[in-house]
């Protein structure tokens, strides 16, 4: 018996939502300690906002093409969800972080999309609507993935996977492969191509942490790092995904001290 190719893209997009829905529920216990502290400390409110375009970008083109319901639902509670922490975020943030949060926000993700909204309503017509948003989108993908890159440096000169955690690799790499293969069977090159490389990138840290997991998993304190240390690591998946864990570089040597150090230091990167 053959599965038609609506059979795969529908299985491939619905693994891809269950996927994505668990990656944009992981920040809550951020949040959560946001509201305990009513601060939010050193973490950032960029990998948010970047989440919230891509979905909304996402979400847009998805309207505009056909056959596309499963990047509706997806990016729709993207969206929802990612609002949900930028209003946590502007609540308990300092006066210079929310004018900053502010600032970025009516910058992309509202002067920004606009932008794209005019110009691919009014500028483009017909089938080449979709193409030339479609293709936006792939840019807005791609770009998303030199963070991760610094990362990868990073675990290479130190030969400590400490800031790249394996079970975010492996989400995203799993993530990946199952939009790439909604787009490959809706034939769909646009949602197929950024993903490719996400594919491979998801190895790449894979492959390292195999390589470093045994290695030494503090960075060296007088070595500079070339990561603003911060506490959080940021995860932007292509399709809009863009979470935020928090991550305690003090771990083990508060635990030697008896847990006395609720100040620790940690890192915030794209991965």
């Amino acid at each position: 018996m053959v599965i038609s190719h609506h059979t795969l893209a529908f299985t491939f997009g619905m693994l891809g939502n269950l996927i994505s829905f668990l990656v944009f529920l992981a920040p809550v216990p951020t949040f959560y300690r946001i509201y305990k502290k009513k601060s939010t400390e050193s973490f950032q409110s960029l990998p948010y906002l970047v989440a919230l375009f891509s979905s909304m970008l996402w979400l847009y083109y998805a309207m505009l093409k056909r056959d596309a319901v499963l990047l509706i639902t997806i990016n729709s509670f993207g969206c929802v969800i990612e609002i949900i922490y930028i209003v946590l975020y502007i609540t308990y943030a300092t006066r210079d972080a929310r004018n900053l949060t502010i600032k970025l926000f009516s910058a992309m993700n509202m002067s920004s999309f606009a932008l794209i909204l005019l110009v691919t309503h009014f500028a483009v017509h017909g089938p080449l609507r979709v193409q030339v948003l479609g293709w936006i989108c792939v840019s807005i993908s791609v770009s998303v993935f030199a963070a991760p890159l610094s990362i990868v440096a990073q675990v290479v000169r130190t030969k400590s996977v400490e800031f790249m955690p394996f079970n975010l690799s492996f989400t995203l790499t799993l993530s990946a492969i199952m939009w790439f293969g909604y787009g490959l069977f809706l034939k769909d090159i646009c949602i197929a191509l950024p993903n490719v490389l996400g594919f491979v990138l998801g190895l790449l840290q894979m492959l390292l942490y195999t390589i470093y997991r045994k290695g030494n998993k503090k960075t060296k304190t007088n070595e500079k790092s070339p990561v603003e240390p911060l506490k959080s690591i940021a995860v932007v998946n292509p399709l809009g995904t863009g979470e935020v864990f928090p991550v305690e570089e003090d771990e083990q040597a508060a635990k030697k001290s008896q847990g006395d150090g609720d100040d620790k230091k940690g890192q915030d990167c794209l991965v």
